[in-house]
């Protein structure tokens, strides 16, 4: 890592400089590294042999100095090819990265593995964040297996399984009376006024290096051939430009020969990223705060905290961010289960319900190799799950009612 740049102003900073955000205009930054002495020393065979060892067998592309004393595993999930899905769409091939398959069955354990890593680092005992509560229960998780305190911000309508995860890690849980955006405006005066380390989505710009992993690994998983499109579930923006940072510091390394097409994937109740991609919008300042209403509560977000970052990940890949009715991701849901095995809950859905809307609006070329990743597992939200079936009646433990029951005959 050789220091920051502002996303906004474009000024550069010394890492003391910058703990959090830009000091000249406060706008997010990125974090650099310097790939041609990363290209002399290490290859892709190197990482390979890694393989084990989750998002730490990248570490020359991360921002911790050593291996953290971190004894879960976290990262190298499933790339999961599904040729049934994908005949039936009209595509070439389609992958889902399964990120439900982390410790706190949720992609974010990669950003709150580099949270923990550099409060451990830099000897912060206390580590907190704002979240609708899969950044919140993946910090807890990371953190009780270090002996990390965690202060947790959330919104009081959090679903009860990421809550029952909080307080069984031992998580000291703030429920806020409001929404996500007055849970994290709440958490970031706490970190200020009683200095705790912040693990906030677009506020830590390491974390976008701790998300980056899962492409990192989706190249990795394709030979390194680059998928045609990748569609990726959109809140704050975060994952969505982890993305787009891992498959530029791969093509700096020159480990692939292109960048892939970014598709975002809002719901239409919390969609502010995709109005503002369609009205031409570039920076932060240009997106319009919305009053969030969906069921996909990992994406229930108002006022996106790396809006910029969004942005351009869609711009400078030629792909785009949209929006999707919260109908469409119940199907979304109810397809990836029924027909490829994988159980998303609302907010990890949501970007196949993107793939969905392109391939029913016929925007897909037939020879597309898409990547679909799910960031979260259905157990995170179970309610919304039971909500889209009918639990069958009971039938007495006989075989004349098994039979009664299928239609068949004894």
């Amino acid at each position: 890592m050789t220091g920051l740049r502002c996303v906004g102003c474009g000024r550069e900073h010394r890492e003391a400089e910058a703990p959090y955000t830009c000091p000249a205009c406060g706008e997010n930054l990125d974090v650099l590294v310097d790939h041609g002495a990363i290209r002399s020393r290490w290859s892709r065979d190197d990482a390979g042999r890694g393989r084990g060892d989750g998002i730490w067998r990248w570490l020359p592309l991360l921002p911790v100095s050593a291996r953290p004393a971190i004894p879960l595993r976290i990262g190298d999930t499933p790339l999961v090819a599904l040729p049934r899905l994908a005949a039936a769409l009209g595509l070439a091939a389609l992958h889902v990265k399964d990120d439900g398959r982390n410790p706190s069955a949720s992609l974010k354990d990669r950003a709150s593995a580099i949270a923990v890593a550099r409060a451990l680092e830099g000897g912060v005992p206390r580590v907190t964040c704002a979240s609708t509560g899969n950044a919140a229960s993946s910090l807890a998780t990371i953190a009780a297996s270090v002996g990390l305190e965690t202060i947790i911000f959330v919104p009081e309508t959090i679903p009860r399984p990421k809550l029952a995860q909080l307080l069984l890690h031992g998580a000291r849980v703030l429920l806020v009376r409001g929404n996500y955006d007055a849970a994290y405006d709440l958490c970031l005066q706490a970190t200020a006024r009683f200095g705790w380390y912040s693990r906030n989505t677009g506020f830590n710009p390491y974390l976008c290096e701790g998300k980056k992993t899962v492409g990192l690994e989706i190249a990795e998983g394709l030979g390194w051939d680059a998928p045609d499109s990748v569609f990726v579930s959109v809140g704050d923006g975060c994952i969505f430009a982890g993305v787009h940072k891992a498959f530029a510091d791969l093509a700096a390394l020159g480990w692939v020969e292109r960048v892939p097409r970014l598709v975002g994937v809002q719901a239409e109740g919390a969609s502010p990223l995709a109005a503002a991609f369609r009205a031409g919008a570039r920076t932060a300042a240009e997106v319009r705060e919305a009053t969030p209403r969906t069921f996909a509560d990992s994406i229930s977000v108002g006022k996106p905290r790396d809006a910029t970052k969004a942005l351009r990940a869609a711009r400078e890949t030629g792909g785009e961010i949209l929006a999707v009715a919260d109908d469409e991701i119940r199907d979304a849901m109810r397809r990836l289960a029924a027909d490829g095995g994988i159980f998303a809950e609302p907010a990890g859905a949501a970007a196949f319900a993107g793939l969905l809307r392109l391939a029913r609006d016929e925007r897909l070329d037939a020879r597309e190799r898409a990547v679909v990743i799910v960031s979260g597992s259905g157990l995170k939200d179970v309610e919304s799950a039971i909500r889209l079936v009918e639990p069958p009646a009971p039938i007495d433990p006989d075989l004349d009612a098994v039979a009664a029951r299928l239609g068949v005959r004894t």
